[in-house]
């Protein structure tokens, strides 16, 4: 049965918060009995906004009616023993339904509403003591509530896919880092780096990106810490952190290609283990970090090099030494990363 003849077309269109939808299309499932369809005949002769219903007699019409066609709202009948509501509204979200649900029953609805919200209904609403325009405004916000839990839904996979393109470019700007290492290794080994340390230099070979792997523990731990702290929060207050790596690395001999190489470590895994924080975040923050400290290396290794030959014990600290004070970051003394 079908109330208000003319022909629908087109989606329900929810105005402002307020105001009532132009026109609404709901299904009306219910049995013989008809439990609470003076209320929904009542709605569908009401003049606040036109409403098209349609009326299923049994359970199994109105399931194949809504197979077949998409409604804006569903009002059920509650007839214990013929027609269980409940059981039909669970039944619909178990199966992915997301049209508004609407029970309609005998029983008061301090008993009843919380039972509806359990199976996932929107609303219940008592026959003896609902009226026409309330019904009217529950539908309307029933509506509405499943429109905005569709957009909050689309948002969050599009969000999700952001961070999911996000991480591959990532991926893809650490592997280009990776071969820029290799390529730096080859020319390391044949040409001058003023980030090679400059008795290195003189043997003729560079302490390439395999050393990485040689590294003390807590030095690679160490960095890992410094790298993840800088990411969070920005280079302002770690810069006396930064300077006491870059002295660690310099005192280790590490090149800038092993450098480098123990960076795209550091930031893979770092990259893996920040779950949904964006990865271009990470990545601009991180090569901030690693920016700064292949200046560091760089002007460590040219003092290094410009320095008068001095036995170790009278080599004056650099300048990078002489603004350690207090504790670093990590809570690792220089010293600590080479024992043992």
């Amino acid at each position: 049965m079908a109330f208000a003849g003319h022909e629908f077309t087109g989606p329900v269109s929810i105005g402002p918060l307020g105001s009532l939808p132009d026109r609404v299309r709901c299904l009306f499932m219910t049995t013989p009995r008809r439990t609470g369809a003076w209320l929904a005949e009542a709605l569908a002769a009401d003049s606040a906004t036109r409403v098209y219903l349609e009326e299923a007699s049994s359970p199994s019409e109105g399931l194949a009616r809504l197979g077949e066609q998409v409604f804006d709202a569903v009002l059920i009948s509650h007839e214990p023993g013929q027609l269980d509501a409940l059981e039909i509204v669970e039944g619909l979200r178990a199966g992915g339904n997301e049209e508004p649900l609407i029970v309609l029953g005998a029983a008061s609805e301090a008993e009843m509403s919380p039972l509806s919200f359990e199976v996932g209904a929107d609303a219940y609403v008592c026959v003896s003591t609902a009226t026409t325009r309330g019904l009217l405004w529950l539908v309307a916000r029933a509506i509405e509530h499943r429109q905005l839990l569709r957009e909050n839904r689309r948002l969050r996979q599009a969000e999700q896919h952001r961070l999911q393109h996000e991480q591959r470019e990532a991926e893809h700007l650490l592997g280009e880092q990776r071969i820029l290492v290799k390529t730096w290794d080859e020319y390391s080994v044949s040409g001058a780096d003023d980030f090679r340390p400059a008795d290195r230099a003189a043997e003729g070979h560079a302490f390439n990106s395999q050393s990485v792997s040689r590294l003390p523990e807590p030095l690679t731990n160490h960095y890992r810490d410094l790298l993840r702290a800088h990411v969070i929060m920005g280079s302002g207050n770690l810069r006396r952190d930064i300077a006491q790596l870059a002295d660690l690395l310099i005192q280790a001999e590490v090149t800038a290609p092993a450098a480098l190489q123990l960076h795209t470590d550091a930031l893979s895994e770092l990259i893996r283990g920040l779950g949904n924080r964006s990865a271009r975040h990470v990545m601009t923050r991180a090569d901030m970090m690693a920016l700064e400290l292949s200046l560091r290396l760089s002007e460590g290794y040219r003092l290094r090099r410009d320095a008068p030959a001095l036995e170790p014990h009278q080599r004056s600290p650099s300048r990078s030494d002489s603004s350690r004070s207090g504790p670093s970051h990590s809570g690792i003394a220089p010293g600590e990363a080479f024992r043992g």
